[in-house]
């Protein structure tokens, strides 16, 4: 959530920031954050003169009737029951002024970075790096969607009998190197200086508003209405939770966490290949890393984290390119992703595996994640997040670009785990 504050003494920049977003009618929400700011500040400040003055009226009460004057002490009595109706009356209208000012907070985006380029759409995007080659696969290969059911090692039509369609059944093999996948990423986590969590994955409104699922994508997230709880769209909502209403030390930084969770997504899709098979699912497994920082090094730690994800994919043998997201393209919470993509040769096109985030004092703003430094004074800490990752497209990748005649190899670094090389 911006800081009124920052929308008070950057107006420009913000409102430039959510033009770069194609945020539609930026400038009258942000002047009508700031006149809801000066009606909360007069309505405040009314209020706490009237306090004032029933604090002075109660003194000279007390004076008057230690000094026997009775009948002038209840003569003043009456002004401090109208104060008190008064300041009601005015505790309300803060009240509501406030729930005005936090409904439109919640629906503005984040600022992106200067760096986030212009654009509309995914087609906007722009190309950092890209790593490997492009695997020349023989005459006969197959997508994924095809091979999963030439070696019995994925069946979506029983997914869709035990529960629908997005629901795919891990069988064999294929179940295997779901769980060589998940180890393997829980484990080079953990080598890179992550704290292994296990959160719930079911959260309370109050996670979902933390991060900034709510209320932007809860059309997006399954509902469990009975309860007022939602299944976790991604491990970043309970991982970053923990850490709500805490109030941390400059010296804990920075925070690291890794967290494997299923993860469930109501809007699956659209109909075509783009989103066939394992390409968009309801439910799929993924590994998610989360970082706490100080402000001052959290586009180092963005850096980082983007490098620890490239090292996953390169470990992988996956051809991989890099892309920073363009204002149109971006999550709502972010300040700058880089999504990492592998290049499915079957498929002949680019799958996205992973988006790295920071999101700067957004979400701890709406978390109320605070620090202590040096000088004891509390500030906002920063937020990040990346997918590291998630299972369904790398696995598809995996099968497709390694499909030979005689079956399909698997990256080396994954043997331990499997106890095979070959399907």
């Amino acid at each position: 959530m911006l800081l009124v504050n920052t929308i008070r003494e950057n107006f420009e920049q913000v409102l430039e920031g959510l033009q770069k977003r194609n945020f539609p009618h930026a400038e009258a929400a942000l002047h009508q954050v700031l006149e809801l700011d000066k009606k909360r500040k007069e309505t405040q400040t009314e209020r706490d003169n009237l306090q004032a003055e029933s604090n002075s009226i109660a003194k000279e009460i007390g004076m008057l009737m230690k000094s026997g004057k009775k009948e002038e002490a209840e003569k003043i009595k009456s002004r401090t029951s109208e104060i008190k109706s008064q300041v009601k009356l005015l505790e309300d209208a803060y009240n509501n002024i406030e729930e005005d000012l936090k409904q439109i907070l919640y629906t503005l985006p984040n600022v992106p970075h200067y760096s986030v380029p212009k654009g509309k759409s995914a087609d906007d995007n722009e190309i950092v790096l890209e790593h490997g080659s492009i695997p020349e696969l023989h005459a006969d290969k197959l997508p994924h969607w095809e091979l999963i059911k030439k070696y019995d090692i994925i069946d979506f039509d029983l997914g869709v009998k035990i529960a629908g369609a997005g629901f795919p059944v891990y069988k064999g093999r294929g179940a295997r190197l779901q769980r060589a996948l998940i180890n393997f990423f829980l484990d080079e986590a953990m080598k890179a200086g992550y704290i292994e969590v296990q959160p719930p994955i079911l959260v309370n409104e109050d996670s979902g508003y933390g991060t900034g699922q709510l209320p932007d994508k809860e059309g997006q997230m399954y509902e469990a209405t009975a309860d007022k709880l939602y299944l976790i769209p991604t491990a970043e909502v309970p991982i970053t939770n923990m850490y709500r209403d805490v109030i941390l030390n400059e010296a804990e930084f920075p925070i690291k966490n890794v967290g494997y969770t299923p993860c469930f997504r109501r809007e699956a899709g659209s109909w075509g290949a783009h989103v066939r098979g394992l390409n968009r699912l309801h439910q799929f497994d993924k590994v998610e890393i989360v970082q706490i920082v100080h402000p001052d090094r959290s586009y180092d730690a963005l850096e980082d984290m983007s490098s620890y994800v490239q090292g996953l994919l390169q470990k992988l043998e996956l051809p991989y390119r890099v892309l920073r997201l363009c204002g149109g393209d971006m999550g709502f919470t972010s300040a700058l992703t880089y999504d990492m993509e592998v290049y499915s040769a079957a498929q002949e096109r680019w799958l996205e595996v992973s988006s790295v985030s920071n999101f700067e004092t957004y979400q701890a703003n709406r978390l109320k994640l605070r620090f202590k430094g040096e000088d004891k004074k509390t500030q906002l800490a920063h937020t990040l997040n990346g997918s590291a990752l998630a299972l369904p497209r790398i696995v598809a990748s995996i099968l497709e670009n390694n499909q030979t005649e005689d079956g399909i190899k698997m990256p080396k670094v994954l043997v331990p785990y499997l106890g095979f090389d070959m399907i």
